[in-house]
């Protein structure tokens, strides 16, 4: 990524999200982002979906961004994501489920290709 392309990027996103928090509200967005430090947010449920989604992150952002695939990390989204969907039965969303179910499978084939 060049620095014109660096600045284009971030400047867009900031812009979007500018909108949307605007549009949900300012006040709402910040109640819903503190509740990361609340101790009751922290259920065994809601520990596994942040373990999930930092391990996806993981992958992506370096694998989209900076063309560098970590392949190791495909244990954890494999492990998170199979994880995630049977603790799915409290919160049993489809988009969820079938979300995770196609990481599981993703993780699965590029581990085959770097064990197999």
């Amino acid at each position: 990524m060049n620095l014109t392309q660096l600045v284009s990027a971030n400047l867009a996103a900031l812009c979007l999200l500018y909108l949307v928090y605007h549009h949900i509200g300012f006040a709402r967005m910040r109640e819903c982002y503190s509740m990361w430090f609340k101790r009751e947010y922290w259920t065994d449920y809601n520990i596994v979906e942040f373990a999930s989604w930092a391990a996806k992150a993981c992958i992506i952002v370096p694998g989209l961004i900076f063309g560098i695939s970590i392949w190791w990390l495909y244990f954890f989204t494999l492990a998170t994501s199979l994880t995630l969907i049977w603790a799915s039965e409290k919160k049993l969303l489809p988009t969820l489920v079938g979300f995770n179910t196609i990481w599981t499978w993703i993780s699965c084939m590029v581990l085959a290709q770097h064990l197999v």
